[in-house]
């Protein structure tokens, strides 16, 4: 299995840039406002340009590649743009890519605010709005996937901007069973006190558990381990992900509330049928709220598609967006 872009893409067309963005050889050194860490962010392909941005106060990373109408990419927990390193290269010619790491997350700072679906959601469409995107389309996996459906809600209800396709991959939805009780677990005092000394004293449980996420660990891409890693030398990021546990419940029973007005919206869901984090069970059932969705099951493939046989994952995403 070959880890990177498709090999048919051609190089893209240079977007022009905002000048909060700087060159991959630039994003290699530490920025000024972040040399209160030593975490060093993986090295960035030719042609995507890590940009900031201020959010909620707060200054907020993300990618930018590409030419074309615009595509946010939101990762799931515990993860941040580097998830999309596979992804962006192929979409480049076709997509201006935009991929933030979501405020407490990734290289980004770590606010002490609310880090609910609806609330991300919000700070998604003020990010929008600062990019001057009158139309997007939106791509979110996992935990991302859910403050994607939220994020598209309210563009439905505020007819702005317009949501011209929704990608879900394996989003956190009310229907995968056990995603209904091991979060909010992690959200409880003493879940969130068990996985705080877990993760002090045993610092090689990040791998293990990551590493559940393939179906079979050994299509774990090079470096992804070290990758994802790269972040917790930024202090926060665990209190951080206990922060979005600690709305899990009431976040899902609000996405289940909002999903009748996503009918709309031209989608497609993405699901690997070895998912040990969001059970691929659950797809029919959030399939009934978007009667007309395309549907890429990808077979023997874990909770990263992207990562785990990017090449099939970008001919499918490149085949919906180009319709």
């Amino acid at each position: 299995m070959q880890n990177g872009a498709l090999g048919m893409v051609q190089e893209p067309l240079r977007a022009s840039l905002p000048p909060d963005c700087i060159s991959p050889s630039a994003s290699k050194e530490r920025l000024p406002q972040n040399d209160k860490y030593s975490g060093a962010a993986p090295p960035l392909e030719e042609g995507i340009k890590e940009c900031w941005m201020e959010i909620a106060g707060a200054r907020m990373r993300y990618l930018r590649t590409g030419s074309g109408p615009p595509l946010i990419l939101l990762h799931g927990l515990m993860g941040y743009s580097f998830s999309w390193r596979y992804t962006m290269p192929a979409l480049a010619p076709f997509r201006t890519c935009y991929a933030p790491d979501l405020l407490g997350a990734g290289f980004s700072e770590r606010p002490k605010i609310d880090h609910s679906m609806r609330a991300t959601a919000l700070r998604l469409l003020q990010f929008a709005g600062k990019l001057n995107l009158d139309s997007m389309d939106l791509l979110g996996t996992s935990r991302g996937g859910a403050v994607a459906m939220c994020a598209a809600a309210e563009c439905v209800e505020r007819k702005y901007p317009q949501i011209k396709s929704l990608i879900l991959v394996a989003p956190v939805n009310p229907y995968s069973e056990h995603g209904r009780w091991l979060a909010p677990f992690f959200g409880t005092r003493a879940g969130a006190t068990g996985f705080r000394w877990a993760v002090d004293q045993f610092p090689s449980m990040f791998p293990f558990f990551h590493g559940r996420l393939y179906a079979d660990r050994a299509s774990i891409p090079p470096g992804s381990l070290e990758g994802y890693k790269a972040p917790m030398a930024i202090p926060g990021l665990i209190d951080h992900a206990l922060s979005i546990v600690q709305t899990w419940t009431a976040d899902l029973r609000e996405l289940e509330a909002l999903l009748p007005k996503l009918e709309s919206i031209r989608t497609m869901l993405m699901w690997g049928t070895e998912d040990p984090a969001v059970y691929y069970s659950s797809m029919e059932q959030l399939a009934r709220h978007f009667p007309n969705a395309e549907k890429v099951v990808f077979r023997g493939v874990g909770h990263l598609p992207y990562e785990e046989c990017p090449q099939d994952f970008n001919r499918a995403l490149i085949s919906f967006l180009t319709k």
